[in-house]
Formats: structure tokens, C-alpha cells, sequence
């Protein structure tokens, strides 16, 4: 049985402090029903994501940092190209799976023509667009995000349904500000955008107020307001690094970061909250280019690169893809943050190997960890490729 966060929030009538408390140890709970309550078995899940061989590989040699077009896009085929032919035997519909797919759609067609969507549109017939089972948990939602950018395209009503049904089903659910639906970081790249593109796909704007509603519920627990970045969850608020800094997982934020990004794509321009978004963006990519590393690349634990040894590769995508979109739409920068988006994609191609595998990605979690070079897994790969697609943007040809 999943223990119910929101739920049991909804009874505690108690100071902020109280609160906290009584959040970090429902999270733990939740956390732990978590792994076992997807389709498939959690070690099935798992394996299916990625790997982490133990033995040394090659490095790429035909890959380069220069930023322009023919060289982002022979480096986005070869990583793409590599995780396809891998990752299509065991599609499924899991979060994991659900980023890879928002970088595969965001691929240009100009880099690998149809090849890339021709797969999504299988994988979406495959699971007759339906999303995960759960009802409220956005780790099961993500993957609305790929139908309804195909819908967007193509208009078949079959690609909105279900999820709209879902959708609508949890918006009916009882609503209060001491309801912590998305209680994790991540859940921000998981479920607003799939709302965000609802709203566009219906013209329904409630769509997109009950994504806002619940964002800065979000925020206002986990949004630390000195450090411009996110607590992975309430357990984390007060825990620190070895150095005594707070810690921050540069996968959570890059998971925040990202999911700024693809609300914003959908959000009017008029959109009362919209400024708040912006806002929130801008701030976060403050904070993350003041930890850049020298390699161009983010460590799992921001505020203490020292304590890790290797870069992470699926965070650091996720941020730069943010400050790419940034610099794209004018938000951000130019000057400031270019050499910064510069830096961080010839870092990530240090890690693409000869056969068009990408290391230095952290297996599932959801804290800082450990692992080593050749670790890959889908999400990663989907951050990488995000992150191409507005790095090609901005590149000339």
C-alpha cells in the first residue's frame, strides 16, 4: 500500500516547525513505498535505464566542442543513434524512460530526420497513451508530456485522451495549501510541463492555474530563497555537506531548472504568474554558474565539489539546457552565460564514448551518490539531448 503524503498532511494542524518535521517523516515513508510502486519491479526498472560497466572504455574521437551546427548534430546523432538501438527493446513508461523521451522529441528534424519521432509514435501505440498507474504521483505523468507534443502535431484525439482523463481526475481531487502533491524537486520537471502543454492542446487555462497553484507550494517548501536552489525534499532542508554547506543535488535542480524551462514554452506571455517563473529561472542560473567546475560541469553536490570526485553529467545537461533556453529567449545573458553553455557542452562531450555511449550519469536516487565513469542511463541521455537542441539554436552554421 502507498503511504499518502498529501493525505496525512492535510490532518496536522500544527507551527511551521512542527510541520516540517512531520513532512520529513512522511516523505521517508513515501520514499520508501516509491520504489516499489511502479509497473515493474524495481530492479526490472532498474536495469532496464541504463548500466555501469566496469570495464575502461574508449573515448569519442569523432565528436567537437565547436559550436556549430554540423558538429552539435553528428554529436546529438551519435549519443541518440547509440541509446535508441539500446533502449527501444525495453521502452516502457516509467520516469526514467519518460525524460529520455522528452529529448528525443526535442531533436530537430534536421539532425535526424524522422527516426527519432517515428519512435516515439510506436512507443506512444505501444502503451495505447496511457500514462503510469499511479493517479496523483508526476513520476507516472511524465511521459504525457511526449503525447501531447505528438498530439500537438498530429491532432489525433487518441494522444490526448488519456491523459487529459487522468488530469482531470486528479484536478478532483481535495486541494489545500498544506497538500504537497509534487513533495520532491524532481516532480517539477514530471508533471507541470505535461499540464503546461494540456492547457495548450485544450485551450483550457485550468489546466494551467492548478500547475501554478501547486508549483509554489512546492517552492515555498522546498525554494531555499538565500541559495536560490531546492532541497530534494523535506528531508534534506536541513542536512549538510561535509564542508558544512547545505546540500543541494545538482540533478534536483537540474530537474527544476529544466522543468522552468518547458512551462515557460507553453505559458502565455500574458500569464499573471509568468514574471515568477522568469524570476525563479534567472535566479537558479545565478546560482548554479557561480559552481561551475572547471571541467565545465556541475558535481552532484553543488556546494561542495571537493567531496566528489567525478562530474554528473544527467544534472549538469538539465542546467545547461535551462541557460541555453535562457540566452535563446533573452532572459539570460548572453555574454555571461554563453562561455558558461560553451564550457558545459565540450564537458559533456568529455564523457560521450566511442560507441555513443554517455558516462558519468548517477544510477537512480535521490540524493548525492556515488558511481563511476561509464555509468549511463536513460534520463541522462534525454538531458543531453534537451540540451543539444538549444545549444543548436544558438549555434551559426
Amino acid at each position: 500500500m502507498q503511504f499518502r503524503v498529501e493525505t496525512a498532511l492535510t490532518t496536522i494542524k500544527c507551527g511551521s516547525t512542527w510541520r516540517r518535521i512531520w513532512i520529513a517523516i512522511l516523505v521517508t515513508f513515501a520514499a520508501v513505498s516509491h520504489t516499489h510502486a511502479q509497473g515493474m519491479p524495481f530492479a526490472q526498472e532498474l536495469a532496464a535505464a541504463g548500466d555501469s560497466p566496469a570495464t575502461a572504455l574508449p573515448l569519442a574521437k569523432d565528436v567537437s566542442p565547436k559550436l556549430t551546427r554540423t558538429d552539435i548534430a553528428r554529436a546529438m546523432r551519435k549519443v541518440g543513434d547509440w541509446q535508441l538501438q539500446r533502449a527501444q527493446p525495453l521502452f516502457n513508461q516509467t520516469w526514467e524512460f519518460g525524460a529520455l523521451y522528452a529529448g528525443f522529441m526535442s531533436v530537430p528534424k534536421d539532425i535526424a530526420a524522422n527516426r527519432y519521432q517515428d519512435a516515439m509514435l510506436g512507443m506512444g501505440k505501444k502503451f495505447s497513451w496511457q500514462l503510469g498507474p499511479r493517479l496523483e504521483h508526476a513520476d507516472d505523468q511524465v511521459i504525457g508530456q511526449t503525447y501531447l507534443e505528438l498530439y500537438l502535431k498530429y491532432k489525433n484525439r487518441a494522444m490526448l485522451s488519456p491523459t487529459q482523463s487522468r488530469m482531470d481526475e486528479m484536478m478532483g481531487l481535495p486541494e489545500s495549501q498544506d497538500k504537497p502533491l509534487w513533495w520532491w524537486c524532481d516532480a517539477l520537471f514530471m508533471a507541470p510541463p505535461v499540464l503546461a502543454r494540456l492547457s495548450t492542446a485544450t485551450g483550457e487555462r485550468k489546466y494551467l492555474d492548478f500547475m501554478d497553484r501547486q508549483w509554489w507550494i512546492t517552492s515555498s517548501l522546498l525554494y531555499d530563497s538565500a541559495a536560490h536552489l531546492y532541497s530534494r525534499d523535506a528531508t534534506f532542508l536541513d542536512k549538510h555537506e561535509a564542508n558544512g554547506k547545505k546540500i543541494f543535488w545538482s540533478r534536483g535542480n537540474g530537474w527544476v531548472m529544466a522543468g522552468l524551462v518547458r512551462v515557460l514554452e507553453k505559458m502565455p506571455k500574458d500569464y499573471p504568474s509568468r514574471k515568477k517563473y522568469e524570476a525563479q529561472l534567472k535566479e537558479m542560473a545565478a546560482a548554479v554558474l557561480a559552481v561551475q567546475g572547471a571541467d565545465g560541469l556541475w558535481r552532484p553536490g553543488l556546494l561542495d565539489e571537493k567531496a566528489y570526485p567525478l562530474p554528473e553529467t544527467s544534472g549538469s545537461a538539465f542546467i545547461t539546457y535551462a541557460l541555453a533556453y535562457g540566452v535563446n529567449t533573452g532572459l539570460l545573458d548572453k555574454k555571461t552565460y554563453r562561455p558558461a553553455i560553451e564550457k558545459a557542452w565540450a564537458g559533456l562531450l568529455a564523457h560521450v564514448y566511442e560507441d555513443g555511449r554517455l558516462g558519468c550519469i548517477q544510477p537512480v536516487g535521490a540524493a548525492p551518490g556515488v558511481y563511476i565513469e561509464t555509468s549511463s542511463y536513460v534520463y541522462g541521455v534525454g538531458a543531453f539531448l534537451l540540451a543539444g537542441s538549444e545549444i543548436y539554436k544558438m549555434a551559426g552554421v
